[in-house]
């Protein structure tokens, strides 16, 4: 057994991830008896340094003693590294209001904007280029390694990545874990009483069955009839459109609204804070000249209420996140544990990863990225054979599979008569002439951070 372990950490600057998942690697005790190596790397001195400090300070109150190191230059990072954590984006909110706005100032009805709709495929196209940076230069440098990715849009990204470089990689994302948990509210039992199967797309994902780990009890009938005597109104935000999925399709998707809304177009009405996401008054705000001031954002009405100070004083938040004087704790992501089962050969599951599909789900496009368990071992992930889906929902996923080709053809060829393709399949398109306009809108909006692309 090796007696060494490097991660990198790709993105080190990000609040989202960064603090959290070091907190994961010092506290798991399998790596505890190996030399840790943790290389920090971000294009942003400021919250790198930041990073670095956390690291040493919560290394030093937890007695342990990785090698911390700190740079600006991705070689440097990622040589030698096991396994390297990706989780970048360039001014997150400033680009996730484009990708929101203009697309519905064309009449697509698209919500959040994040991994769906239009707004979905800008963000691939913005992130790809910079993760096949990093794929390309792990096999150079760390041929062996895993880039463990929590970057978005996950499906796409690791679509595109797995298609045009050599690299293992694998997409994570805890939407599984808030499904697990809204099922527990419902079903009124723990958590970690509740066995299931699932399958979908990266926040799109599908319990296909849901039993009681204790009797083997089928779950399904149960969670029907507690939807049904449940208080419709209750965290209507996030749930009232999981509920009616529930009731048309026969099963319970996640993560939430906001999220699995993004795929279809007629969720738009079951989401009442789709309204002030990334609010403004475009007569008083010239709101993209300067990155520096993105609009307010509201996630949903279930998590952000309304009764907001009228006058709040500007703090450096996102700088809280590096304050090694917090309680300690971890992400309660999936990243660590695949990392400890592949390091160690110690088996184990994994409740979801998006990895191309090789036949686990025979009713979903071959080589798409799908998400789904799956165990871990020395010998790499194994996803879990998935259950048969409903002809509705399998196509609904079959249409983005078709969709993440487009876009990943279109960044590859340069184009945007594939993106157009990839754009007017997507289901929240209002017409021809509103997609070509939108397209050439966001590319002028965003020229300098996305790749070249011509008609």
């Amino acid at each position: 057994m090796k007696k060494h372990v490097k991660f990198a950490f790709i993105g080190a600057g990000s609040v989202s991830f960064c603090p959290a998942t070091i907190v994961d690697i010092l506290q798991n005790k399998s790596f505890v008896e190996v030399e840790i190596e943790i290389s920090l790397m971000d294009i942003n001195p400021e919250p790198l340094e930041l990073s670095r400090s956390f690291c040493e300070k919560i290394a030093n109150r937890m007695g342990r003693t990785p090698r911390i190191t700190a740079t600006t230059d991705l070689c440097k990072a990622i040589s030698g590294a096991d396994f390297v954590i990706t989780a970048i984006e360039v001014e997150r909110y400033h680009y996730w209001s484009q990708d929101f706005h203009i697309p519905r100032r064309y009449g697509f009805r698209q919500i959040y904007g994040e991994n769906g709709g239009p707004g979905g495929m800008f963000h691939t196209l913005r992130n790809l280029p910079p993760l096949l940076e990093i794929a390309r230069m792990m096999e150079k440098e760390c041929p062996d390694a895993w880039m463990l990715n929590y970057t978005n849009p996950e499906a796409k990204l690791v679509e595109g990545i797995s298609r045009l470089s050599n690299i293992k990689v694998v997409g994570l994302c805890h939407g599984e874990i808030i499904g697990r948990g809204q099922l527990s509210a419902f079903l009124e039992l723990p958590m970690e009483r509740i066995a299931y199967k699932s399958v979908g797309l990266n926040h799109f994902g599908w319990f296909t069955k849901i039993w009681d780990r204790e009797t083997g009890e089928d779950l399904y009938s149960r969670l029907r009839e507690a939807e049904r005597n449940a208080d419709p109104l209750a965290q209507w935000d996030e749930w009232a459109l999981p509920r009616i999925m529930l009731r048309t399709y026969g099963l319970w998707p996640y993560p939430g609204a906001n999220h699995i809304g993004e795929y279809f177009a007629w969720s738009d009405s079951l989401l009442a804070g789709a309204l002030p996401q990334f609010y403004h008054d475009p007569v008083a705000d010239n709101l993209w000249q300067s990155a520096k001031k993105p609009p307010p954002f509201i996630y949903s009405f279930s998590s952000n209420p309304t009764n907001r100070e009228l006058f709040t004083k500007h703090t450096d938040d996102w700088k809280n996140s590096f304050d090694s004087e917090r309680e300690i704790t971890g992400s309660g992501e999936y990243g660590i544990p695949i990392a400890e089962a592949i390091f160690f050969d110690i088996p184990t599951e994994i409740g979801a990863v998006n990895l191309p599909n090789k036949g686990y789900a025979k009713d979903l496009p071959e080589g798409m990225v799908i998400e789904l368990p799956a165990m871990v071992d020395g010998k790499g992930i194994h996803p879990h054979p998935s259950d048969v889906l409903p002809t509705a929902i399998a196509q609904m996923i079959a249409a983005q599979g078709a969709i993440h080709k487009l876009v990943i053809d279109a960044y590859e060829e340069k184009s945007r008569n594939k993106l157009l393709q990839a754009v007017l399949l997507d289901p929240t398109v209002s017409n021809y002439y509103n997609a070509v306009a939108m397209i050439n809108e966001m590319c002028d909006l965003q020229n300098g951070i996305l790749p070249e692309l011509n008609w």
